[in-house]
């Protein structure tokens, strides 16, 4: 028992130093805040028509795509995640810290966590900026809620696979190319822009598999007013599911990359 409390208190401390990073970060901030004002504003009006398109899942395709633009800033801090690790490696901070008397485990756990905080930070900044430019939220503030800590379960599981990454590419420029080689996929092939019954047939059955629709479906089943239990309870524990898998990968890619 005081082995794990010992070690939580490792993830909170790993955790919270790339929180202050992270406010700390001013440009980055304002960048989290921008993009997704461009995406809202800019898409959200250039495919504003398709909903006339019979089928169509939702009256606005803004109200439509607000969740598919959570998805993607979640993606985009999480794949990034494992920079973190290089540069620590670079500049001998992580050299400290495994010098230091705490679990080995806490550190790629910690900063999974940081970015996890981070998504539902930005996560909260989406949906303030969807309601200033008239998105209406159908399940009202518990339903925000969710959305935020489904967000927050994306981010977890695709900074597991960037953090595994980090522990075998051990340089910024190859973590980079792989990284930015796997975020656009992930994205392009899920329904976060698109709903899969306006996809051909192969795309609708990848985009039923990855992980990133489980987490879009959700989102946008709640902003559209609907408390679908069974579907939300299914994508969440898919989501848990993968997160956890991706945990245990990252670790233990951690662990032997520092042995």
């Amino acid at each position: 028992m005081k082995r794990l409390t010992n070690i939580l208190s490792d993830i909170w401390y790993v955790c919270w130093r790339e929180m202050k990073h992270f406010w700390g970060q001013k440009v980055r901030i304002l960048m989290n805040i921008i993009q997704p004002v461009i995406w809202l504003g800019l898409m959200g009006n250039m495919f504003s028509n398709i909903t006339a398109i019979p089928g169509f899942p939702a009256k606005s395709y803004l109200q439509f795509m607000t969740p598919g633009v959570i998805a993607m800033t979640s993606i985009f801090g999480a794949a990034f995640g494992g920079m973190s690790i290089v540069f620590d490696r670079r500049f001998g901070y992580l050299n400290k810290l495994l010098a230091s008397p705490i679990s080995r485990v806490s550190i790629p756990m910690g900063k999974m966590l940081s970015s996890a905080l981070q998504a539902g930070i930005q996560s909260i900044i989406i949906v303030l900026i969807a309601l200033a430019l008239g998105v209406k939220f159908g399940t009202g503030f518990t339903g925000v809620l969710v959305m935020v800590l489904v967000a927050m379960l994306l981010t977890l599981a695709i900074s597991g696979i960037s953090l595994s990454l980090s522990a075998v590419l051990k340089t910024q420029e190859s973590l980079m190319a792989v990284v930015n080689f796997l975020t656009m996929p992930l994205i392009f092939t899920s329904n976060a822009m698109f709903p899969t019954n306006m996809m051909p047939k192969w795309l609708a059955s990848i985009a039923s598999y990855n992980p990133v629709s489980f987490a879009v479906e959700p989102m946008r089943n709640l902003i559209l007013g609907s408390w679908n239990w069974g579907a939300l309870g299914v994508d969440i524990v898919a989501l848990i599911g993968f997160g956890v898998l991706m945990t245990i990968i990252a670790t233990l890619l951690f662990r032997r990359s520092v042995a």
